[in-house]
């Protein structure tokens, strides 16, 4: 190997020495959206917006199918009294959002969350389906699809309580990172479905502090959701999860600061 190739293997191993020194922990996620201070409605445009304009490392966000197929974005199953999944499009907005906006479609959305951001990742609930564990499969496909065609895959992780929406995800997507939520399986068992991470209740790991370190120990992202007090935030920093869930991202930025 002549001096050329061997400087710019050594320039490689530094390069991956130091990404590895530099993984973020403790990363802030935004339930939601940024919504609270500010009294924007949650999973709206202008939450999202306000997390990627105070460049969170992660923003969540909640997706539906309406009965003409329309991806949607809300946390509830309904929408002003109207089961998402039994009502079309054209029905459901005609309602606004409190700030005016019209419920985002899956589209919409996406194409926002990309528009101006390097540094928030966009984190896609889908929904398990209300009608039938097929329908949610085929959800959680054509939100796939929706996302690669605005080329969006890189920036986004998606997570379920549906173990079968993220097994249907990975069946078509080898690459793209998946958490589950439900938080009845170990780490072990995730990750030999080619799972990425546990996205757990704080409490669940609470009654499983071996689960933490088994995720570290085989390597799979944790996750810990809704953290809004400041005592659970300042015991997840110390254990150093991955992610942080919150509705409160202003507060966990406080703690991570107190806590350097």
């Amino acid at each position: 190997m002549n001096i050329l190739k061997i400087s710019r293997v050594l320039s490689l191993m530094l390069v991956a020495v130091f990404a590895s020194c530099n993984v973020q922990k403790n990363a802030i996620v935004a339930h939601r959206g940024a919504w609270k201070k500010n009294s924007f409605p949650e999973n709206s445009i202008a939450s999202l917006r306000h997390a990627i304009d105070l460049k969170l490392p992660g923003s969540e966000f909640d997706v539906w199918r309406t009965a003409d197929d329309s991806l949607v974005i809300n946390h509830d199953a309904h929408f002003n009294k109207l089961l998402i999944e039994q009502t079309n499009y054209s029905d459901l907005i005609k309602f606004k959002l409190s700030n005016g906006e019209k419920l985002p479609t899956l589209y919409e959305y996406i194409a926002e969350g990309i528009k101006n951001n390097k540094h928030t990742l966009l984190v896609c609930e889908i929904k398990p389906s209300e009608i039938s564990k097929e329908r949610g499969k085929e959800t959680a496909i054509k939100t796939v699809e929706t996302i690669k065609k605005l080329k969006a895959d890189k920036k986004i992780c998606y997570i379920s309580f549906d173990y079968d929406i993220l097994k249907q995800i990975r069946a078509i997507d080898s690459k793209t990172n998946l958490q589950y939520l439900e938080g009845n399986k170990s780490p072990i068992e995730v990750k030999a479905d080619k799972i990425n991470g546990v996205d757990y209740h704080y409490s669940v790991f609470k009654k499983h502090p071996d689960w933490i370190k088994e995720a570290k120990d085989i390597k799979i992202i944790l996750n810990a959701w809704t953290v809004n007090e400041a005592t659970d935030m300042d015991w997840l920093i110390d254990q150093k999860f991955d992610y942080i869930t919150t509705n409160e991202p202003e507060l966990l930025k406080e703690r991570l600061n107190i806590k350097k």
